[in-house]
């Protein structure tokens, strides 16, 4: 078995306030025997005000927030998804982009979040994220101590060729870290999580933020991890705070054996027009 560590917080507008969350997370779960902590998206600012977020928002490099978790994942010897941070390209727009650094505070992997979120709930909610964020390109994978990790971030949840890719090309646990609004998390957050994990036999993590946001925004919360049979894990309701659970990589193997869903897939022709 191995243990994992799952940050749900409710980020706010002061990045280095975020940045001693997070910090004291990754003490605790290295303290606590994790092999690696997963934060949410968004972890390092959420701020929805563009002019008052407009001084943190700084290219990768720069980013006060991912070099405070490097430095801390370092001295405590532990893995981090770093779920994602708001990131300036070489080209001045927005990357929501996640990292994972390993207990070196390397940065292993990066992944830009490739479906943004530009919908009109009936709450009255609107979303716009195109309009500051550039869309990633590449699907990413990457070997962790607690498996063949492959990388999502929020609304990618809701588009299944994206993690049949991430299978497809060996992903044994996925990494869906998120701020879902409440009226979606209702609704869907928790089947649309178990089905990612059913479709291919693969341990799920999704660290969300939670709560009532100093921008005004409100999240769902409800973290999970769910296993490769759709079981869940551990569901964090709405605290902040931070969450454990044991996973073991050999049930991957196991399902998968029993229901070999990713063996049997095929390429699917084009549609005919009967």
């Amino acid at each position: 078995m191995t243990r994992i560590a799952v940050l749900q917080m409710t980020a706010g507008i002061d990045p280095a306030v975020n940045a001693q969350i997070l910090e004291g997370a990754i003490a605790e779960a290295a303290a606590r025997g994790a092999a690696m902590l997963f934060t949410p998206e968004m972890s390092g600012l959420i701020d929805r005000d563009r002019v008052r977020a407009a001084a943190h928002l700084v290219a990768e490099d720069a980013d006060p927030v991912l070099a405070r978790v490097r430095a801390a994942a370092a001295a405590h010897g532990l893995w981090v998804h770093l779920g994602s941070l708001a990131v300036r390209g070489a080209d001045g727009r927005l990357a929501n982009r996640g990292y994972v650094i390993d207990d070196r505070g390397d940065i292993r992997a990066r992944y830009d979040k490739m479906h943004l979120f530009d919908v009109d709930l009936p709450s009255g909610e609107s979303w716009r994220e195109s309009a500051s964020y550039a869309p990633g390109e590449q699907a990413v994978v990457v070997d962790t101590p607690v498996g063949r990790l492959g990388l999502a971030i929020c609304y990618d949840l809701r588009f299944p060729a994206l993690f049949a890719a991430l299978t497809g090309a060996g992903a044994t646990i996925l990494s869906v870290p998120a701020a879902f609004t409440r009226p979606t998390g209702a609704a869907h957050w928790h089947v649309l999580l178990r089905a990612r994990a059913i479709e291919a036999g693969v341990h799920l993590v999704a660290a969300a933020q939670t709560g009532e946001h100093q921008d005004g925004r409100a999240t769902y919360g409800h973290s999970l991890v769910v296993g490769p049979w759709g079981e869940v894990l551990l569901d964090m309701g709405e605290a902040a705070g931070l969450g454990f659970a044991e996973i073991d990589p050999a049930q991957v193997e196991s399902v998968r054996e029993r229901l070999p869903a990713i063996r049997h897939r095929r390429t699917i022709p084009p549609v005919v027009q009967a």
